[in-house]
């Protein structure tokens, strides 16, 4: 999935994050990653797998050497000492065949919406969650005076959305709240208008926010209002 966000898509977001926070003491913050990891090591493991595997089903069928031009002699020496030689070239075939089916499987793999289908989800959920408490930590998130900061991260060609929200906050609000959030901002991301999606998922945190930490007197701005794209 490519996007690419206008600068009034950015002024949107910034804006609805800016008004959420107008009504709370807790801080927003919004990260779009293109690709929080290649997934290299999935592919590769697929690719072993298959290179292991696969070969095998040619053993029932004859293997032969010959199959493979170049790999066998057309004249047979009828004696023992040719014995040796034949293992030989079975051997040399097989793990030719095994090169070669190694090879195409994980280039086929790599191919991003390949890439996606053969990444166990939970692979791909843990990635994410992941790159998103980095993305917390980087953003200073985790140092607000209240401990009331919440990320939203989309990640577009993992197709998958996080709420992380800080300990201040989440022992107090009920966690499906976050759930509907990530829901609200997956859906804009389907339609192809994220900027949307943000502003929906903005608001609720923004009306759970408000319901557990009015603002203070002072109410400062510790994190800023923008979206991030990595």
């Amino acid at each position: 999935m490519v996007i690419n966000l206008s600068n009034e898509a950015h002024d949107r977001i910034a804006a609805a994050i800016a008004a959420a926070e107008t009504r709370t003491s807790g801080e927003v913050f919004c990260v779009l990653a293109r690709r929080v990891s290649s997934y290299r090591d999935v592919s590769l493991g697929w690719a072993a797998a298959a290179a292991l595997i696969l070969p095998l089903g040619l053993i029932p069928l004859g293997f032969d050497p010959a199959w493979i031009p170049g790999m066998a002699d057309s004249w047979e020496a009828a004696h023992l000492a040719s014995r040796d030689v034949s293992i030989g070239q079975a051997l040399s075939a097989y793990a030719v065949i095994q090169a070669v089916v190694f090879l195409a499987t994980y280039l086929i793999t790599r191919l991003p919406t390949v890439t996606r289908w053969v990444t166990p989800r939970a692979v791909r959920r843990a990635r994410v969650r992941d790159a998103a408490l980095q993305q917390f930590l980087a953003h200073g998130l985790h140092v607000t005076e209240a401990r009331t900061g919440v990320l939203l991260f989309a990640a577009l060609s993992d197709h998958q959305v996080e709420v992380v929200a800080d300990r201040g906050i989440y022992s107090r609000v009920d966690h499906e709240v976050w759930g509907d959030a990530a829901e609200a901002l997956s859906t804009g991301l389907k339609r192809g208008d994220p900027a949307a999606g943000f502003e929906a998922a903005i608001a609720l945190c923004g009306e759970v926010l408000a319901a557990h930490f009015p603002p203070h007197p002072a109410n400062p701005n510790e994190v800023p209002d923008r979206l991030v794209v990595i």
